[in-house]
């Protein structure tokens, strides 16, 4: 397998994640057991953009592609992939904060929502009962 075939894989894979950290509350309402493995993913994605921290990764992807043809890019995965696709290249440090707030947000309203159905259908009490016996 081509080191590239590899970067391209855990690229894709990056991309999924962040496209689950911003979207995965909807697959969460008709999944909600999805949600134990989605509000750490939102968490940490939030926190990666509003700390300024790069995502362990990058690197991984970085090595991979400087293994292939030996160059790769310089900062964080959603600068060299994602922020262009949103925004102007030059983006500052506040539209960073500002897309790791607004992914946090959104995620918690729509977990308002989901928390909402549960104890209208009367599931959420269920569910707490039956941890407790």
């Amino acid at each position: 397998m081509s080191w590239w075939l590899l970067a391209d894989i855990v690229t894709i894979i990056h991309f999924a994640f962040v496209l689950f950290c911003i979207f995965g509350a909807f697959f969460c309402l008709w999944r909600p057991k999805v949600s134990w493995v989605h509000v750490p993913s939102v968490i940490w994605g939030g926190l990666v953009e509003i700390m300024g921290w790069i995502c362990p990764i990058t690197p991984l992807e970085n090595w991979l592609r400087q293994r292939a043809s030996g160059s790769s890019y310089r900062g964080s995965f959603i600068d060299h992939y994602i922020v262009p696709l949103i925004y102007p290249p030059a983006t500052s440090r506040n539209a960073h904060i500002l897309m790791g707030i607004f992914v946090l947000v959104l995620n918690f309203i729509l977990y308002y929502f989901i928390v909402r159905k549960f104890i209208s259908q009367g599931k959420l009490v269920a569910w707490i009962r039956s941890k407790k016996s």
